[in-house]
């Protein structure tokens, strides 16, 4: 193994060594890296720069056809990856080829050219917006399994709106109260009023779709759930071009969720209430660590969205 597999300016050294679990597993990486190559007969590449929480790089099959190695930190988000991308089959999303749960490695499908989403600008917002949603609809066809091990997105926004109350409380940052009180409320409510569930990608952002061969557009990186689909579009439609950079942010906003919601047979005011709540969400969590102008930004926005959906 040679030192170009682990430069020091990975994000997810940067990320990992901020604990003792953490400086641990990559002291252990290299170990475990090698030992996944001489058992899936691999030849590695230099690793990929993306990714805050795990080691990727591109691989070579004996047979020479081209694969991507992901060994991951043991984490939560990360258990359920390789059970949603069997059920989703290379539909929407990248194949996985070789699974070691134990180790959390996965041999996955490569995507080339590999460009995201995210950073084809060549690419008008609106249609990025529509290809991104394409993909996503074609994730939620897959029968969500009886008795799966993937998790239950209302037990996670549960715990969600428990931390959003108890930072508020302790931390006190001056938010308006009836906001966060009522993201909370959401938090805990719309999984259960869905009229339907599916398998949530749960990170669906423009940097986790890339361009590929096999299809136009795959899935890459899901942090997976079941629930309610109305979860999963807002990353696509914040980032894929910010609505609130704008003239008019309400606008923009107002215009996307009408392209989203055909396409994804959701209704856009529910889908603009999951986007108040998890914004709501991301301001308490930015306040815990300190990211006060973040978390006042997080509540500007999420009063946008809460005036957008009626709320």
């Amino acid at each position: 193994m040679t030192t170009e597999l682990f430069p020091a300016d990975l994000p997810v050294t940067a990320t990992v060594s901020r604990t003792a679990d953490g400086r641990a597993w990559l002291a252990r990486l290299p170990a475990l890296v090698d030992d996944l190559r001489e058992r899936w007969s691999l030849r590695l590449g230099a690793p990929f720069q993306g990714g805050s929480c795990s080691w990727v790089a591109p691989a070579r099959l004996p047979d020479g056809e081209p694969a991507v190695l992901k060994v991951s930190w043991p984490h939560r988000e990360a258990v359920g990856e390789a059970e949603a991308l069997r059920l989703w089959d290379g539909r929407g999303a990248i194949r996985v080829y070789r699974h070691d749960p134990a180790d959390y490695a996965l041999l996955l499908e490569r995507c080339e050219p590999g460009d995201t989403l995210g950073d084809s600008d060549h690419i008008d917002a609106s249609r990025r917006l529509l290809l991104g949603a394409e993909v996503l609809a074609e994730l939620w066809r897959a029968a969500p399994p009886h008795g799966t091990g993937l998790e239950r997105l209302g037990d996670v926004t549960a715990e969600w709106a428990d931390l959003v109350e108890e930072r508020m409380e302790r931390l006190r940052p001056g938010f308006d109260p009836g906001l966060v009180a009522h993201g909370a409320r959401l938090l805990r409510e719309l999984p259960g009023s869905a009229g339907r569930e599916v398998v949530l990608h749960g990170d669906f952002n423009p940097g986790n779709v890339l361009a590929a061969r096999r299809r136009p557009w795959l899935a890459i990186d899901a942090k997976p759930m079941i629930g309610d689909p109305g979860y999963d579009p807002w990353p696509l439609l914040e980032q894929v071009d910010d609505p609130f950079a704008h003239a008019d942010p309400r606008r923009v906003l107002t215009e996307r969720f009408a392209l989203l919601a055909p396409v994804l047979g959701e209704e856009a005011r529910r889908l603009q209430a999951w986007a108040a709540a998890r914004r709501v969400e991301s301001a308490l969590w930015a306040a815990e660590h300190g990211e006060s102008a973040f978390a006042e930004e997080s509540m500007a926005k999420a009063r946008l969205l809460a005036d957008l959906a009626g709320l």
